[in-house]
């Protein structure tokens, strides 16, 4: 298990806050001889409006030197959770939780719009001093 991101709590705390009860911090994945570590797991009750939704969440924090190489291993580690999720035949949406400072300033731009709409990379955008949710795209 890898430690938690910076915004790990603010993350959470927006959840629960927008009705999501939190089921796995972090949530284990396995196949056959893999196995990985997604931050959290969240569902919401049949009777909410979602209609008893499952997701996944993997959170980044976008802190290193270069936020591009930080994208670039976000986007690897989406891709496998994703690849691991559809193999063990989970139905959880699987999303990448940015704050939304990183949102605006690193995956802003059209360049990396492009690139996330054409993988499918759904997004959690969480202002972290709220600690609600600001934006869901998929």
């Amino acid at each position: 298990m890898t430690a938690k991101d910076l915004i790990h709590d603010a993350v959470r705390a927006a959840l629960v806050k927008d009705g999501w009860t939190i089921t796995d911090d972090p949530l284990t994945i396995e196949y056959e001889d893999v196995r990985v570590y997604a931050d959290l797991a969240a569902e919401r009750p049949v009777s909410d409006q979602r209609d008893g939704r499952r997701i996944v969440v993997e959170i980044k924090s976008f802190v290193s030197p270069s936020p591009f190489f930080d994208l670039e291993l976000a986007i690897g580690q989406y891709e496998l959770y994703r690849c691991m999720l559809q193999l063990t035949g989970s139905d959880q949406a699987l999303y990448l939780a940015v704050s939304s400072a990183t949102h605006e300033n690193v995956l802003g731009g059209a360049a990396v719009e492009m690139v996330l709409n054409r993988l499918r990379i759904a997004l959690l955008i969480v202002d972290v001093e709220k600690q609600e949710v600001v934006k869901w795209t998929s």
